[in-house]
């Protein structure tokens, strides 16, 4: 049987506006906002069998990150760090996405997983897009895991899940 999901982000089928719809449905939704963040994390990390997606605060007062939710098969080795750390730090700094193929090969990834080979850090901004509030992280065992597609749509997943950073 065929991952709709996965699928959608491969080929960017329809059914990547169903998933989007999905992901706006849970964001609208009026239940707990630590479990709509885990079914958001869950979500994303089915996409393509990632082997982990963390969810992260970014709170510039006391210049820290900290995870707020992830899906994967341990805890993240950083729960919290400063904001100007690793690539998640990047990320934030630059105001844009960053993703990196071969993290073995880039000092600034803070090695959380032996396996892992690839990860990508999207930012999510607040309502004018002037802050970064949060980031996607994912993570994959395999090198080059983010083609340009998988990075638009999470792109496109950061602008529908944006409010759940807001309190």
């Amino acid at each position: 049987m065929v991952n709709p999901i996965r699928e959608a982000v491969n080929i960017m089928s329809p059914d990547h506006d169903k998933l989007l719809t999905h992901l706006n449905s849970a964001v609208s939704s009026s239940g707990n906002r630590r479990l709509t963040l885990q079914k958001v994390a869950a979500i994303l990390r089915t996409i393509d069998n990632y082997r982990w997606v963390g969810l992260y605060e970014v709170d510039r007062i006391i210049g820290m990150v900290a995870i707020i939710a992830w899906s994967g098969p341990s805890a993240p080795e950083y729960p919290r760090f400063p904001v100007s750390k690793g690539l998640t730090g990047a990320a934030i700094a630059a105001r844009k996405t960053v993703n990196v193929g071969d993290v073995t090969a880039d000092p600034r990834y803070l090695t959380a997983f032996g396996t892992t080979r690839s990860e990508i850090i999207v930012p999510v901004f607040d309502t004018q897009r002037e802050n970064v509030i949060g980031t996607i992280d994912v993570e994959s065992e395999h090198p080059n895991a983010f083609s340009e597609h998988v990075q638009d749509f999470l792109e496109a997943c950061a602008d529908v899940i944006w409010p759940l950073w807001q309190r």
